[in-house]
């Protein structure tokens, strides 16, 4: 399972530790991922999906999954959740 959020396509960035003594050795920066139950209301459904805590709060900061995705650029959705997505717009059209 790769290291990368499902929604934003954030993924581990690289750097440096610097010791005291300024001694740079590269190290890896990776991504505050959780797996977590979000509900479209659209569909009337749950999905687990692994995502950052960064696209956890935007996603309630943009009044949910549904709202989200909407928003979303194709590019940077996981497989997943771009099934999710177009099963999302199928049901508000027919609707």
């Amino acid at each position: 399972m790769s290291r990368v959020c499902e929604l934003t396509g954030k993924g581990p960035m690289t750097g440096n530790n610097v010791s005291h003594a300024n001694n740079k050795t590269r190290r890896r920066f990776l991504p505050n991922l959780n797996v977590v139950t979000l509900i479209s209301d659209a569909l009337g459904q749950s999905f687990k999906l692994r995502i950052s805590a960064a696209a956890l709060r935007s996603v309630d900061h943009r009044g949910g999954l549904d709202a989200f995705l909407a928003k979303a650029k194709d590019d940077e959705l996981s497989a997943k959740a771009l099934k999710i997505k177009k099963e999302i717009a199928k049901s508000q059209a027919a609707a």
